[in-house]
């Protein structure tokens, strides 16, 4: 599927930046987070060979760069001229929280996971979306 005028190399720059906020978040909040989920280092290691290890990697790439494009699809809409840093961070706030947030608010109510993961994992999203947004704005759609 193609979608009229997307820029792919702001779609693979806003990818990579975007899974590249996920490490820095994680990289920084990682024991808080195991924390909230209930887990240990110990237990997030055993059993998973080097496949299982580097597949979360691979998905989370993966579905930045489907966010990205998808992102890039949204701003297109907007039209001629409007397509912006500002416009691009804004769309992608507001991506977040009509669907992103909504949607892990459901899921982790019904999980009955703490709401510190809530705040950290939807912390996480909110601001790859937010940075993928801005640099798919500001580098435009043809």
């Amino acid at each position: 599927m193609t979608f009229a005028g997307i820029n792919y190399w702001a779609v693979l720059i806003a990818a990579v930046a975007g899974w590249m906020v996920g490490g820095i978040w994680y990289g920084v909040l990682g024991k808080r987070w195991l924390a909230a989920l209930g887990k240990t280092e110990a237990e997030m290691k055993t059993g998973h060979g080097a496949v299982s290890f580097y597949a979360p990697f691979v998905f989370a790439f993966a579905a930045a760069l489907l966010m990205a494009w998808i992102l890039a699809g949204i701003l297109g809409h907007l039209g001629p001229g409007q397509i912006t840093l500002r416009s691009g961070a804004i769309s992608a706030a507001f991506c977040w929280l009509g669907f992103v947030a909504t949607s892990m608010l459901v899921n982790y109510s019904f999980a009955r996971h703490k709401c510190s993961l809530l705040l950290i994992d939807g912390g996480h999203w909110l601001i790859a979306l937010v940075v993928m947004g801005a640099i798919v704005g500001w580098m435009g759609v043809k």
